[in-house]
C-alpha cells in the first residue's frame, strides 16, 4: 500500500468544473438566453468585430456582453458606446474564466430581456479552450496577421469551437495567409467547424454571420419549445 495518495488536481478541477457548466447550460436554456463564449488571441480584433457584430444583428434580439479581462474596462467602454447592456468582469489575473466565474458575470449582467449573452473571455488561445462555461456555442476570431497554422499549433481551441471568425480579411494582399490551409487544418482539428471569413473594419461578411447566429439562436428556442 502506498504512503501517501497522489491526487490529479487538474483532472478534479475539471470535472467539478465540467458539471458546474453543464447546470449552468441548463439554466440558460430553460431562460431561454443563448450564452456564446468568444474567444482569441490579443490584437485579433475580438471587440471591433462584435461591436459590429451587435449592429448587424436582427432588432428582435436582445444581446448583452459580459467583457472579461484581467484589468482595465476599455472594451466595456467600447461596447456600451452601442447601446448594448455590458458588465465588465475583473479576473484577478486568471487567464480564462470557468463556469462558476462566468455564473457570477450572468447573475451581475442579469438575464431579464435578453435573448443572448456573449462573453468576450480573455484574449488567450489557450487557457480558455480548457475550460467549459456553460455556453451554449463556442466561437474564435483568427485575424489573417496570426497566419494560417494556428489549428496546428493550438489545437484544443478549434477543437472546441464551433466557429472560427477569420477577421481583417481586407489585408490578405499583405500577408502570406492561405485560405485554403488554415480551412483545412481547422477542418482537421474539427470537422464541423463553421468559418466565416470578415472584416470588422470594413464590415464584410458581418451581416453573413449575423444572420447565421440569428438563425442559430432561433433553432435552438424551437428546439425547446419542441421538447416542452
Amino acid at each position: 500500500m502506498d504512503p501517501y495518495r497522489i491526487i490529479e488536481v487538474k483532472q478534479s478541477v475539471f470535472a467539478d468544473n465540467n458539471a458546474d457548466a453543464e447546470a449552468l447550460r441548463r439554466e440558460m436554456k430553460a431562460q431561454g438566453v443563448f450564452l456564446v463564449n468568444l474567444m482569441s488571441s490579443p490584437g485579433s480584433g475580438k471587440t471591433t468585430t462584435l461591436t459590429h457584430l451587435l449592429k448587424a444583428l436582427p432588432a428582435g434580439i436582445r444581446a448583452g456582453v459580459m467583457e472579461a479581462d484581467i484589468d482595465s474596462d476599455v472594451d466595456a467602454g467600447t461596447i456600451a458606446a452601442t447601446g448594448t447592456k455590458v458588465i465588465q468582469l475583473h479576473t484577478g489575473g486568471m487567464c480564462h474564466l470557468d463556469a462558476d466565474m462566468t455564473r457570477q458575470g450572468i447573475d451581475q449582467l442579469g438575464t431579464e430581456n435578453l435573448d443572448l449573452i456573449i462573453l468576450e473571455n480573455v484574449g488567450n488561445l489557450v487557457c480558455p479552450a480548457e475550460f467549459d462555461t456553460g455556453a451554449a456555442l463556442n466561437m474564435m476570431i483568427l485575424s489573417v496577421p496570426e497566419g494560417h497554422d494556428k489549428p496546428l499549433k493550438y489545437p484544443l481551441v478549434f477543437q472546441v469551437c464551433d466557429v472560427m471568425v477569420i477577421n481583417k480579411i481586407d489585408v490578405l494582399p499583405y500577408f502570406d495567409f492561405d485560405m485554403d490551409k488554415v480551412t483545412e487544418y481547422a477542418k482537421k482539428r474539427n470537422p464541423n467547424i463553421r468559418i466565416f471569413p470578415i472584416s470588422a473594419k470594413t464590415g464584410e461578411g458581418v451581416d453573413a454571420l449575423a444572420q447565421w447566429l440569428a438563425q442559430t439562436i432561433q433553432n435552438w428556442k424551437e428546439k425547446e419549445e419542441l421538447m416542452q
